[in-house]
């Protein structure tokens, strides 16, 4: 399921199939609803149309998941398994309170809202499952039972207000539940970022992962198949056992790259500002995690003005998440973070993909250290996806291109673009979907200029030149940062994907025989 996976072994999971063998006679009653429903569209009996606004405000009551601590909960919400969202980890807690909005348009009145709780077992194969619930989409707050595994048990409440208003749309059933905001990203840390102190470069470690809105009002019905005329793309998606291995490989990455965690970072995008604190070097919560591990510091203005992302080296004082001393495992000691640049856009070069399973933009940076030994970013990122809707890169530029840039200028006195191409050889888009997708994020990110490329354009490589150019320049990027790479001693995301790999086999060998005895 998005969000997390459940082991089907487990004995809540088979006393909750039990309990739905009891409660086939209710959703026998729900059946009939849907079936009335077909029936009115058939008869040309109209059904009304609205469009959504749920807020998530919490719950109450929920069990003790854990064996220290309370609970770490998160919840999956569906409409109809059409459309779905999936909350923020909270971290310890029996009482969570989300607060969070969730806009659709276009929904069926008929509609019903199913909600999952789990609770997060960071370090896991699988989540833990807490219980679910149902309630129709009618306006109001609401307070619902949360119904356990064991033949349906509550588990606590769970709080949610429905706005609800008559459909905006003139024809409604063209974009059917149609997401329409807010715009949520979540900031994902790659498992291998533990294993260093320098955390100069740990943005090489992040991945992002963006919710837009109107991808099927631009897109269609058009998607991006996997490239058959491209050797790499062959090892992945070919028939043979060889590429099974390839993509097993590729998808335990994905899952580890974006698993959900109370240690996520997450965000609305609602104007420009946001955008640009997505962009920005965004190193106030590096340089935070450096001085927890290290002490504070003096600020790179005063360590080295002229160069500062060499400030003097200092002495550990506690371990970072992950308990590793060093690089290689070495004892050195670590540069801080600069703070000078946390709060300028980063010229950088980002791999994205638009998914084709939730509409969701999400990206990294190119020079990102966890693609090591990976057939494909794409892929990646696309969890072996056999289509997406639009890959390629794309990198912020200040009007002007970054040629005509210098760091006496501030952010916030010049105007921002976006250049995005279609530089993907895993599934190679189309190149007449380019005005599409500037269309897209025309929508999607008011404030910012928008110049789609083929990947071809000269045009293109001269902005992607100079943005690399002024990183290595200006901003103390190395040249390393601009490729993937691993470090000496370091233990590769496809490393910790084939542990992952064999971690799940073991576990359900484990189960099986445990399922016979």
């Amino acid at each position: 399921m998005p969000g997390g996976r459940r082991n089907p072994l487990s004995m809540s999971h088979m006393l909750e199939s039990l309990g739905d063998a009891v409660n086939n006679a209710k959703n026998k009653v729900e059946n009939r609803r849907a079936e009335l429903t077909r029936k009115m569209n058939e008869l040309g009996i109209e059904v009304p149309w609205v469009d959504l606004q749920i807020q998530f405000i919490g719950a109450s009551g929920l069990p003790k998941m854990d064996v220290v601590g309370s609970a770490d909960p998160y919840f999956i919400a569906k409409i109809d398994d059409k459309i779905s969202f999936v909350s923020t980890v909270k971290h310890n807690s029996l009482s969570p309170v989300w607060n969070e909005v969730w806009r659709m348009k276009n929904v069926p009145a008929t509609a019903d809202l199913y909600i999952t709780v789990m609770d997060k077992d960071e370090g896991s194969v699988h989540d833990d499952y807490i219980g679910k619930l149902k309630t129709s989409v009618t306006p109001g707050t609401k307070e619902v039972e949360i119904e356990g595994p064991v033949f349906r048990r509550s588990r606590g409440d769970f709080w949610v207000k429905i706005d609800s208003e008559p459909a905006t749309d003139a024809a409604p059933t063209e974009f059917p539940y149609l997401f329409n905001g807010p715009i949520r990203y979540s900031r994902h840390f790659s498992p291998t970022v533990g294993a260093f102190t320098n955390l100069d470069d740990a943005r090489l470690y992040s991945t992002w992962k963006m919710y837009i809105m109107g991808v099927p009002i631009f897109f269609g019905d058009t998607y991006q198949h996997w490239n058959k005329n491209y050797k790499a793309a062959q090892n992945i998606f070919g028939s043979g056992p060889a590429s099974l291995a390839v993509r097993s490989g590729i998808q335990a990455g994905h899952r580890l790259l974006y698993a959900r965690t109370s240690g996520n970072g997450f965000g609305i995008i609602e104007d420009a500002a946001g955008i640009k604190a997505v962009l920005q070097g965004g190193e106030r919560e590096l340089v935070q995690a450096w001085e927890d591990a290290w002490g504070p510091g003096p600020s790179p203005e005063d360590d080295d003005a002229a160069n500062p992302s060499v400030p003097a080296p200092r002495t550990r004082r506690g371990h970072r998440r992950g308990g590793s001393t060093a690089s290689g495992g070495s004892g050195s000691s670590s540069k801080r973070p600069s703070a000078l640049f946390a709060d300028r856009v980063k010229p950088a070069v980002y791999t994205y993909i638009i998914s084709a399973e939730d509409d969701s933009f999400r990206f990294s940076e190119t020079g990102a250290a966890f693609f090591v030994d990976f057939a494909s970013k794409h892929a990646l990122h696309a969890n072996c996806a056999e289509t997406v809707r639009y890959s390629g890169e794309f990198h912020p530029r200040p009007e002007g291109g970054w040629e005509n840039f210098n760091d006496t200028i501030r952010d916030e006195d010049v105007n921002w673009e976006l250049v995005i191409d279609n530089n993907s050889g895993t599934y190679a888009p189309d190149k007449d979907i380019l005005p599409a997708l500037k269309k897209l994020l025309e929508y999607n990110f008011p404030g910012f200029a928008i110049y789609a490329m083929d990947h071809g354009e000269e045009e293109l490589k001269k902005s992607t030149d100079a943005c690399r150019q002024y990183a290595l320049k200006y901003r103390g990027v190395q040249q390393d940062q601009l490729e993937p790479h691993a470090h000496d001693g370091e233990v590769t995301l496809s490393h910790q994907a084939l542990v992952h790999l064999q971690n799940m086999e073991t576990n359900s060998d484990s189960g099986a025989a445990a399922g016979s005895k």
